[in-house]
This record gives structure tokens, C-alpha cells and sequence, in this order.
């Protein structure tokens, strides 16, 4: 259903406000320069300190600008699964592709719990789910196990994941646990190239916020089995996608972006804070690796 660069697109801010004039812009640039679908309010999108309204708007302008020409896979995670339906219903009304779904945060359910807080969301919207695994932040982990039977469970219905566990073996045991189609798409940059060679798909990508022809000819060069020029595309891109992390994102990411463009600021929201010094040492020399200033 969905596969090749993904970026998962920073909210930007002005004054604190959500700049939607250069929202608008970023989504240009990212469909000129080929990707191949867009994630509006991950983890990137700073979607955790966006009020309900704010979160709504920045998924109805996405699609909008977008206006068919890729598909939005809407950010609707919640550790709170009626507020991760509220999201869905409007995600669908608007004509998003499918929903990305963290694992609930914080709360720290047992398999159990996950399982029911999916199938309760799958069996009350059609709209398809990503289901995105990020064990690092949410604390929680959808175990293999977990993901194949919520996977067999509702095909056609929970179709995909977003993969941040840092465990490449995950993807065989998807592949092999899974009856039917189900997409894996890559949530760690710096690891896109080993979780295709396993079965992967696609990247739902950082870096490709900054770099986004380069991270879809990377994308293609995989798709089309030329992992020579694979290789030499993640080479140039290797050293951006660590600088993405070398403070807490999406910092460096709004940093880089401000570097590249001059219509974007690194504006974010407390409690996140501009990057440090090393980071954006870290950023700059990347950058000039990857020929983009």
C-alpha cells in the first residue's frame, strides 16, 4: 500500500503559532522532490504539545495541499484511545490515506492492553492502520507476536508498520507471522538500508524532511534492487541521519531545515528547545557531506 521516502513532516511555527504558509511550502517541496507519501503530526510534528483544533488543522491543511497527488498517512496516536479514534474520524472526513497509530505512551499497557486498544480502533473506523512501533519513547513494545495477530486479525484493516524498535529480525518475523499483504516501512533512518534487504518497503524518515530527493532516489535505487547505488546514497545521507538526534528532535531537524530554506524557522514548542552548539556543528558539517548547502 505504501513504500520509497515518507517523510514524517516538522509542524512549523512562527510567534508559536502553526505556520501554515510554510507548511504549505515544505509539502511542495517534499512532493517536487519525490516523496512518496507524507506523515503529517508524528513524532516529528511535535504532535504531543498540539491542541486537539491545532492537530486537526495541520492534517486537513496537509491534505489539502497535498490534493491527491500523494497519500497522507495522518498521525493519530493517543495514549488515550478515544482520543486516538476522535483523530481517526476526522483524519478519514478529511481523506487521509490511513492512520499512523503509536503504541499508547506512558500508560504502559501489556500486550493485552494494546491489542484491545487496536482492535477496538480498527473495529470502529475502516480507515487503514500503520501501526508504529517506538519502544525508545513510548516505553511500551508491540512485540512481533503482537503486531502478526493484530495483522491477521483485521487484514485490509491494520496494513502496515512503522518500525522504530532498532530490531531489523522484526522484519522477518513480520513477514513470515503475517498470513496476508502488510507493509513494513523502516522508522529508523540510519537503518533503511538493511531493513529492506529483510523484506522492507519503504522509510518513514526524519532526514528526508531536509533531504528529500536524495533519501527517494535512495529509496528507488533499493526498489529497483541497485544496492550499489543504494549504498552510495546512504554513504552521502549516513551522517545527516545521526545529526537529526544529536539533540532531542526534532531540533536538529528544525535547525537544518532553517539552514536550507529561508521561509521555515526552528521555532518548536516547549518543552522542546533549539538544538545546542554540538548538534548544530554536527548539522552543518552533515549538510556539506550530503551536498545540500
Amino acid at each position: 500500500m505504501f513504500s520509497g521516502s515518507i517523510p514524517a513532516l516538522v509542524t512549523p511555527f512562527r510567534d508559536g503559532a502553526f505556520d501554515e504558509a510554510a507548511f504549505r511550502r515544505l509539502v511542495e517541496w517534499q512532493i517536487e522532490n519525490g516523496s512518496a507519501a507524507l506523515v503529517p503530526c508524528g513524532t516529528t510534528g511535535e504532535n504531543s504539545t498540539l491542541s486537539n483544533a491545532e492537530h486537526h488543522r495541520v492534517i486537513e491543511v496537509c491534505i489539502e495541499q497535498a490534493a491527491g497527488r500523494v497519500p497522507v498517512i495522518a498521525g493519530c496516536g493517543s495514549n488515550d484511545t478515544q482520543n486516538a479514534l476522535l483523530h481517526m474520524n476526522f483524519s478519514k472526513k478529511c481523506g487521509a490515506a490511513a492512520a499512523l497509530v503509536v503504541a499508547p505512551y506512558y500508560n504502559r499497557p501489556s500486550q493485552a492492553g494494546m491489542i484491545a486498544h487496536f482492535s477496538y480502533l480498527a473495529e470502529h473506523n475502516d480507515l487503514p492502520i500503520v501501526l508504529y512501533n517506538v519502544p525508545g519513547r513510548t516505553v511500551t513494545d508491540l512485540k512481533p507476536e503482537t503486531v502478526c495477530e493484530l495483522a491477521n486479525r483485521f487484514p485490509g484493516r491494520i496494513v502496515g508498520i512503522k518500525d522504530a524498535s532498532g530490531d531489523v529480525s522484526r522484519v522477518t518475523d513480520h513477514r513470515m507471522g503475517i498470513k496476508g499483504a502488510f507493509c513494513q516501512l523502516s522508522g529508523d533512518d540510519e537503518l533503511a538500508l538493511p531493513h529492506t534487504a529483510a523484506g522492507g518497503v519503504g522509510c518513514i524518515s526524519v532526514t528526508a524532511n531536509v533531504a528529500p530527493k536524495l533519501c527517494a532516489e535512495f529509496q528507488a535505487a533499493c526498489a529497483s534492487g541497485d544496492f550499489a547505488k543504494a549504498r552510495e546514497l546512504n554513504d552521502k545521507l549516513y551522517p545527516l541521519h545521526y545529526a537529526m538526534f544529536e539533540d532531542a528532535s526534532p531540533g536538529p531537524c528544525k535547525y537544518a531545515l532553517a539552514r536550507v530554506h529561508d521561509w521555515i524557522t526552528e521555532d518548536l514548542r516547549l518543552p522542546m528547545v533549539a538544538c545546542n552548539e554540538a548538534a548544530r556543528g554536527a548539522v552543518d558539517a552533515a549538510l556539506v557531506h550530503a551536498g545540500l548547502v
